[in-house]
């Protein structure tokens, strides 16, 4: 018992450490970086505002959110504190400015995090049908992959084919350089990542696991997960010499050996910090190296931030 919590005041204090690091980071760092003075007059078309014709897929810094589909996870109030990553409902979200959706499945094709299920990919898929019927210059990256310990869902690669069809931008290594004028009227690149199914393959309408990838690290210590991002992000290429999409991820995540397993106080850890993120990047020279970044329950001062550094980039200025 002594030692156990002996162990639980070790972490407390890491974690108020950790905490007090990023804040005096937060004050000595100011909060400018290029473009953080851009406000779109429209998230839900912030691409469109930026301008199709001046936005290369490998300059934009994508808003992506983190278990995109867990709004309505697990049993309210009893189970989805555990594993609710975002309060938005998918098209809520990307009419918030997200661009890119990180969605796990089950074999029944519902949604997943871990043993916790909710509603059907049916939801998602509608939801961003919605959204692109309501649009036309916005571009979406979908993830969608089987759940650690979950099987394939059958024949899911020619469902997703058949829901997004005209919408399925093609698997090809040239669209990293074009534009998003060069490839509309087609919105929707799908990362499909199965277990053990077959991968999409070069020219097919999904894409292959490849083509997004990260370096996620399993921890609820803020200034650690932040260092971390830095540091893997720093030893990419630059996102324009890239021929696949790398991801950020601005979150941690609770621990069993914590007492505080819910996901929202312990994701807040981090959530404020993603202009000192970015402003880091630029400090510290690989900021040309940022693409997807993505955060738990997704706001308005997250999307402002990915999309004036994108607007900068777009205007030469970064």
């Amino acid at each position: 018992m002594g030692t156990h919590l002996s162990k639980q005041l070790e972490r407390r204090k890491a974690i108020s450490t950790e905490k007090k690091t990023l804040s005096d980071l937060q004050n000595s760092c100011g909060c400018e970086f290029p473009g953080s003075d851009y406000i779109p007059t429209d998230r839900k078309t912030w691409m469109a505002g930026v301008g199709p014709d001046k936005l290369h897929i490998n300059k934009i810094v994508w808003p992506g959110t983190h278990d995109s589909a867990t709004n309505k996870i697990g049993i309210r109030f009893i189970s989805r504190p555990f594993a609710q990553c975002q309060s938005l409902s998918i098209y809520n979200q990307l009419v918030a400015g997200t661009r890119v959706l990180d969605i796990r499945v089950q074999q029944d094709r519902r949604v997943c995090h871990g043993i916790l299920k909710t509603y059907s990919v049916d939801v998602v898929l509608t939801d961003l049908k919605r959204f692109l019927s309501e649009t036309e210059s916005e571009i979406v990256i979908l993830e969608i992959r089987t759940e650690f310990g979950h099987e394939d869902p059958p024949e899911f690669d020619k469902y997703l084919v058949e829901q997004l069809g005209e919408h399925l931008i093609h698997q090809d290594d040239n669209v990293f350089s074009k534009t998003v004028a060069e490839l509309l009227p087609k919105r929707v690149i799908c990362v499909w990542k199965p277990r053990k199914s077959p991968q999409p393959k070069h020219g097919d309408p999904l894409w292959s696991a490849g083509y997004l990838k990260d370096n996620w690290i399993d921890t609820d210590l803020p200034s650690t997960k932040f260092e971390s991002n830095l540091k893997h992000l720093s030893q990419q290429q630059p996102a324009t010499s890239r021929k696949f999409f790398y991801r950020v991820e601005n979150t941690v995540t609770p621990q069993a050996d914590n007492p505080i397993l819910c996901v929202k106080p312990v994701t807040n850890r981090i959530h404020c910090y993603a202009k000192v993120f970015i402003i880091e990047c630029v400090k510290r020279g690989c900021a040309d190296k940022l693409q997807i970044f993505s955060t738990d329950f997704i706001d308005k001062d997250f999307v402002d931030a990915c999309v004036g550094f994108t607007f900068a980039r777009a205007e030469g200025k970064a």
